[in-house]
């Protein structure tokens, strides 16, 4: 049942939780191990400067000046450790490395305030105050040699274009303030939640944008603090740094000498460029037409067109439509999808889908040498704008030529030569030296759009292997195309293969299969390394959309995973239709039903059908059975009745148990047939539910099956998704309590209490909680499970069953008020009764049955006159 931001089953397990990100801070930082500097890390770097002091030491004198540095010292060395910063170097002020942008704030926001603190302490007149800045960027990070250490040098260095930015914003700052880059303000104001109340008495300013000396490109600049300790004021111009002003708000005397100077530039301009230009802006799209190949050597056709695509992509300043995406496009132009892109149709795509140019790459033989050239066109009137072309000898100059042309083409569409000239690896080493290797690789990128044929495409990447053993963009799509047909364990032998290569992967593919790997772990690292990640390429659709649809699974967090998926919905993205899929289950599991059949009509509307259940379950949860039964047989051919899993649900819903038992049973005969581990184990767990909760079998036989099921094959689940063995022997602990079996309880808090999975992952820690809270009510202590559970049900992300069992133990309990609301909200909250996740999903069964019991039991109340409707 689980859809990713496709819309069909794909693996969504996540990234390490608290105490594996202990261990990263541990193994990765205090031991003063790092990667290579071959190896650029994403880090967010804090530099501060302590305000006058070399006149504060003249005030106080050498001997208390000393004690208030050791009290210094002792006081960065607490926050140090608190906040898990690494100290990098230190004179006046403080370089540190941390892993998140929160981090660094807090250690900022608690040194201002220790300084303030440390000052009255120790009777200084002045107050004692620093300048921060903080920003999160690429650095290269390596160790000195023992002896360079022991002849004075640090045990550390970093070094990066970060670095001078975060010195930049520091110099800016006015004493006390705290400037933050555009990169780590949003990653740090996100998180601030973390730091409980303070968080949210936090200011947060902008000042725009500003220039800065050896910066090549303007940096939005952002200020945090506490009211009545941070200045919250504008910074002062430096001679290093002054705020990036239109000429009509710059002083009168400097306008007046740009005018002068303009008029004359603007004059020689017209002269000399007569054509006009496109107002191209960072982040805006292109097009990539067909590459016309005038040479007549079949090796070009396709290797070239997509050499070209692989060296645009690395810009973070151009976007690139992608291929699914033109495609898609063609096809509602009612156009063939291998249709020529030219300039006529890719004109029409670019209008279409919100492009601002189109490109137009050629190679031909001009006097004897191989000529790469592209155009760029404008998509409104179709006319070139300008063309730019690199000549090479011999048709291996090609993709040395390709780099050529698409560094000039960045540069024409307004990217800083310095930002291309750092972001380029040139197409050898980002991809293949070889064009026979990337001819094969290029059309196996075609055929796993076009037909789908596994072994056809898998034997292309091999054979691109066969001719360039270190080519890791093809074990990266390798590992992209298992993903997709969910055979997670090769996709992870892939991706490992591809980051084996990292010389030959570019900065953004290098970060992507980081990401990718991490899904493997735990959510913390997850969801940190997803924000960074975003951060940096904030126009990556495909990862918003699995960012979000985590959020879901892991977290149940559907407000946060709507607003993510919104992030998606835009025109270039080629699951645009799914995209509204997902924002529909978000809303159903916000109660928001009419916003969410809207989202699901739009999927409909837009072409996408996907599995339908969800669509239907948005009627289903209001006994809109006709409806459900339309929506969902018109999703795919060949639908006759509701089976398998949905049919469970949706007979249980309807008060039909046999017909959902009769359901469950076929699902798990099918199920055992094939090798589908992960089906096999929630068809077990189906069939415990419905013989525990309905009546429909043995329920000590169904439960002692599902323990034997998980025993034989639990370790091949948790394979693919680590959570799994556990959340099943904790939801067959569930059914015990159902029961009001105190020793099935036990016996599975028993089986699950030392394993790291119920610390790491959200709702498994939650579903463990609640059979805590159940062993109390059946121990005889009703009122210490209230207490266990109350806080749980406050937040918008609390499972269904921890309502259940505060229901329950509240009866127990004698607090008929608390039974009474819990047991309301089973019986109104059905948008999420339906929509909830965890990794293995069994909890559906229990929660759809639950829901239908409060419901039918609200409704005898009404008839009796007990209540009000």
């Amino acid at each position: 049942m689980r859809v990713g931001s496709t819309g069909t089953r794909w693996p969504m397990t996540p990234c390490t939780g608290p105490s594996a990100m202990a261990a990263t801070v541990s193994s990765g930082w205090t031991d003063g191990r790092m990667q290579d500097a071959g190896a650029p890390q994403v880090r967010t770097l804090l530099l501060t400067d302590l305000v006058d002091s070399t006149h504060l030491v003249e005030r106080l004198g050498d001997a208390p000046a000393a004690a208030l540095f050791r009290a210094h010292d002792r006081l960065v060395l607490e926050l140090q450790q608190r906040w898990r910063g690494r100290l990098i170097d230190r004179s006046d002020g403080l370089l540190l490395l941390f892993e998140r942008p929160i981090d660094g704030l807090a250690f900022a926001l608690d040194y201002a305030r220790g300084l303030r603190d440390l000052g009255r302490e120790m009777q200084v007149k002045q107050p004692l105050q620093a300048r921060a800045g903080l920003h999160v960027g690429e650095v290269l990070v390596w160790e000195n040699s023992a002896d360079a250490v022991r002849l004075g040098a640090k045990s550390l260095e970093v070094e990066g274009l970060a670095k001078p930015l975060a010195g930049r914003l520091m110099a800016l700052a006015r004493p006390g303030q705290i400037l933050l880059s555009a990169t780590a303000e949003p990653l740090a104001h996100r998180a601030a939640r973390e730091l409980g109340e303070r968080g949210e008495l936090l200011v947060w300013k902008s000042y725009g944008r500003w220039r800065f000396k050896g910066i090549p490109e303007a940096q939005e600049v952002y200020e945090v603090g506490e009211p009545g300790l941070a200045p919250l004021r504008m910074p002062a111009h430096t001679p290093k740094a002054w705020r990036d002003l239109p000429l009509w708000r710059r002083p009168v005397a400097l306008a007046a000498e740009a005018l002068l100077v303009a008029g004359m530039a603007i004059g020689a301009w017209f002269l000399a460029q007569p054509k006009p230009a496109i107002a191209f802006a960072e982040r805006d799209w292109v097009v990539v037409g067909d590459l016309r190949n005038l040479t007549g050597d079949a090796r070009l056709d396709e290797a070239l067109e997509q050499a070209f695509r692989i060296s645009l992509e690395q810009s973070r300043y151009v976007n690139v439509l992608g291929d699914l995406k033109v495609r898609d496009t063609l096809q509602r132009m009612q156009r063939k999808p291998d249709a020529a892109v030219d300039r006529a149709l890719g004109s029409e795509i670019a209008l279409r889908d919100g492009a601002r140019a189109l490109l137009l790459p050629t190679v031909a033989e001009v006097g004897g040498r191989l000529r790469v050239s592209a155009e760029v066109v404008d998509p409104h009137t179709q006319t070139t704008v300008y063309a730019v072309s690199a000549d090479g000898k011999g048709i291996e100059s090609a993709l040395g030529s390709i780099d050529d042309v698409t560094d000039q083409l960045r540069g024409k569409l307004g990217e800083a030569l310095q930002n291309v000239q750092k972001t380029s690896v040139p197409l050898p080493n980002v991809a293949t030296p070889s064009l026979d290797a990337l001819k094969a690789f290029a059309v196996a990128r075609r055929l796993a759009m076009t037909t789908g044929d596994r072994e056809q495409v898998l034997g292309l990447y091999r054979r691109a292997l066969q001719l360039d053993p270190q080519f890791a963009l093809a074990h990266a799509d390798m590992a992209r195309l298992h993903a997709s047909l969910g055979e997670v364990a090769a996709a992870r032998d892939e991706w490992r293969r591809a980051l084996a290569l990292p010389q030959r992967l570019s900065p953004q593919e290098r970060q992507m299969i980081e990401l990718m790997l991490l899904q493997h772990d735990g959510p913390q690292n997850y969801f940190r390394k997803a924000d960074e990640y975003l951060a940096l390429y904030p126009d990556d659709y495909q990862t918003i959309g699995r960012l979000s649809s985590n959020q879901w699974h892991q977290r149940n967090d559907f407000r946060t995973a709507e607003a993510l998926a919104r992030r998606a919905l835009k025109p270039q993205n080629e699951r645009f239709g799914s995209v509204h899929y997902s924002i529909g289950i978000m809303l159903l599991g916000q109660e928001r039903y009419d916003a969410a059949l809207a989202e699901f009509r739009l999927a409909r509307e837009t072409g996408f059908l996907g599995a339908g259940e969800f669509y239907a379950f948005a009627h289903e949860a209001r006994h809109q059975f006709a409806e459900a039964d339309k929506v969902f047989f018109a999703s795919a051919v060949g639908r006759t009745g509701w089976q398998g899993e949905a049919g469970a649900i949706v007979w249980i819903n309807r008060g039909q148990p046999a017909r959902a038992a009769a359901a469950v049973r076929a699902w798990s005969e099918a199920a055992d047939a094939g090798d589908d581990v992960l089906e096999s184990l929630r068809a077990g767990a189906a069939l415990a539910s419905m013989a525990v909760l309905h009546g429909q079998g043995d329920a000590s036989e169904a439960q002692q099956a599902l323990l034997a099921l998980v025993d034989a094959k639990g370790a091949a689940g948790d394979a693919v998704y680590p959570p799994l063995s556990t959340e099943l022997k904790l939801y067959s602990g569930l059914l015990s309590a159902y029961r009001n079996d105190r020793s099935g309880v036990e016996d599975a808090l028993r089986r699950t209490q030392d394993n790291a999975v119920v610390h790491e992952y959200p709702t498994v820690r939650e579903l463990y909680q609640v059979l805590q809270a159940e062993q109390e009510r059946l121990a005889g202590q009703p009122r210490l499970a209230m207490a266990r559970l109350e806080p749980l049900v406050r937040q918008d992300t609390a499972l269904v069953a921890t309502h259940w069992a505060l229901m329950r133990a509240a009866h127990a309990a004698g607090r008929a008020d608390v039974a009474n609301a819990q047991a309301e909200w089973l019986a109104t909250h059905r948008g999420r009764v339906f929509a909830e996740s965890t990794m293995s999903d069994v909890l559906r069964f229990f929660n759809i049955s639950v829901s239908a019991a409060a419901l039918r039991s609200q409704q005898a109340r009404m008839r009796a006159g007990t209540v009000t409707p």
